[in-house]
């Protein structure tokens, strides 16, 4: 029985490593992502595209793998709500392998020769790597069971949400070009890609509080929107 344990012990410890992975992956296609971005290189939105495969095979292993432990073990308290935090990490890794193929997709609309506003891709390649900052920490926070780091994404991606409405406000005083006006509605919709991979970011952060303290409890809400408790006992 005390190796049966063990083995599974092993067995969740190996899945969670394999789903901070996917972090990596995904930070991985934003970064490339930046690229297609700021070099209009339609060959490198392709290869993004399919590689977008490597993050789904990822999500699919670890989640089947997670599926198997709860059908074949009988995982106590603590171990559940690692469980349910993995798989919640899982979805959001995936969504962020979207959100960088959503981008690529619509580059080519634009062509090879847009005629692209310095000003907007600078702001939104800050964005990108802003975003690239929130997942790398997300993971730390995870692996390090850390909620003060993890409510500190909160504090990050309000800066993203800024550099966003700066897109949007740049967008409207482009100027009256057809093909100019319509290069910037593409550059919106690739700055809301990557507001929502760090809105991912925080996600897993909340898993993090989750995982420490036994309760939920979303780190922004709609009616508070920049309230963060800075306890670490689930209370507001």
């Amino acid at each position: 029985m005390t190796e049966t344990r063990s083995h599974y012990r092993e067995e969740l410890d190996q899945l969670e490593a394999s789903a901070l992975g996917g972090l990596d992956l995904a930070r991985q296609a934003l970064g490339r992502t930046l690229e297609v971005i700021e070099q209009i290189d339609v060959e490198l939105a392709q290869l993004v595209v399919a590689d977008d495969d490597r993050i789904d095979g990822r999500y699919l292993e670890v989640h089947q793998g997670l599926i198997n432990l709860l059908a074949t073990q009988t995982p106590v308290a603590t171990d559940l709500r690692l469980i349910s935090a993995l798989l919640h990490v899982l979805k959001n890794v995936e969504r962020m392998g979207d959100q960088c193929v959503n981008i690529c997709k619509v580059i080519p609309l634009s062509g090879y020769e847009p005629p692209a506003d310095p000003q907007m891709t600078e702001l939104i390649v800050t964005m990108g790597r802003e975003s690239m900052s929130l997942v790398s920490q997300s993971k730390r926070a995870f692996a390090e069971r850390d909620v003060g780091l993890a409510q500190d994404l909160v504090r990050q991606d309000d800066a993203i949400d800024e550099l966003n409405r700066r897109c949007f406000h740049l967008a409207l005083r482009i100027g009256e070009d057809a093909d100019t006006r319509e290069w910037a509605m593409t550059m919106l919709l690739a700055a809301r890609a990557i507001e929502r991979v760090g809105d991912n970011a925080v996600d897993v952060g909340e898993q993090v509080a989750f995982v420490v303290t036994g309760l939920f409890r979303e780190f922004e809400d709609a009616s508070h929107p920049r309230l963060v408790s800075p306890d670490v006992d689930g209370s507001r």
